[in-house]
């Protein structure tokens, strides 16, 4: 009787055991709409996202120039824009997308610096960061361009040069190298309330004769008597044209607005373009060539 409860507990088991499902294979993960993760476009700027004020031993330089505030600021140009550097992109989970045409632009708000911590290092814009250079980042202004920077407490003014992004802070809307914070007045206390205006190229052309505000060979698309109606081509030409690395502009010549596409350093990508703008704007642009 023993065993053949025995028995029965055996087959009872050994059944059980065998009644188990099996764990199924498990299908492979399919990601049908991948997500891309895009970076700054400086890898230096989520650290500058904290500001200058000696921030981890930031500041001045061991040998920095014997009078800082006589060194000159940035001299305005038209230059052509860096493709790469205006492309949307996301830091520090916040998308961007920078500006492609010089037009004009204000804002107040808090202003920060860095130094020697990221002196030497590449900027978004592929130059060097020199600290003692007028130069400042910001999220979207154009790369390169030309922005006025006063400080709110004392009216000081420097112009500088937009050749890097960030700062990537809410409360902060412009970067300030080492020089351009010492020449506001900004260096000791981190930050500062300033207004930046950016200069565009009628700023730059004004009461100057046009050959003198840029080199090459600009595409005129039109021109007008009042800005207002060359802001509404420049716009209209924004949509339509592929503008590369060049820039629409509006040059402010002998009280006419001209939109110009520019520059051009050579007559063959000049070529080129004319042909897209005949495509695209049903339109036959007129050449300037600036010596």
């Amino acid at each position: 009787m023993k065993i053949s409860l025995l028995f029965v507990l055996m087959v009872t088991v050994l059944g059980g055991c065998a009644s188990l499902p099996k764990n199924p294979a498990q299908p492979p993960v399919v990601v049908t709409n991948p997500t891309a993760v895009l970076t700054p476009p400086s890898k230096e700027a989520a650290h500058r996202s904290h500001g200058g004020g000696y921030y981890l031993d930031d500041g001045p330089g061991a040998n920095p120039p014997a009078n800082i505030d006589a060194i000159p600021d940035a001299v305005p140009k038209i230059e052509p824009l860096r493709k790469a550097s205006n492309q949307p992109y996301v830091a520090l989970g916040k998308a961007y997308t920078p500006s492609t045409t010089l037009l004009p632009y204000h804002e107040t708000g808090l202003a920060s610096w860095y130094g020697r911590r990221f002196n030497g290092h590449s900027t978004s814009s592929g130059e060097t960061y020199d600290m003692y250079a007028m130069t400042a980042a910001h999220c979207t202004l154009p790369i390169p361009s030309y922005a006025r920077v006063t400080a709110v407490s004392t009216g000081k003014t420097v112009i500088v040069r937009i050749n890097d992004r960030g700062p990537f802070h809410s409360q902060r809307i412009i970067d300030l190298s080492y020089t351009a914070a010492h020449k506001l007045g900004l260096v000791q206390g981190g930050s500062g309330m300033v207004e930046v205006s950016a200069i565009t190229p009628a700023d730059i052309s004004k009461g100057r004769d046009l050959n003198d505000s840029s080199h090459g060979i600009f595409l005129q698309l039109g021109s007008f008597d009042r800005h207002e109606n060359a802001e509404h081509m420049l716009a209209d030409a924004a949509t339509r044209l592929d503008k590369g690395s060049t820039a629409l502009v509006i040059l402010d010549h002998e009280a006419h607005y001209r939109v110009a596409l520019g520059p051009y350093t050579d007559a063959d990508s000049a070529e080129q373009a004319e042909k897209e703008i005949e495509q695209r704007m049903n339109l036959i642009p007129f050449r300037l060539v600036l010596p």
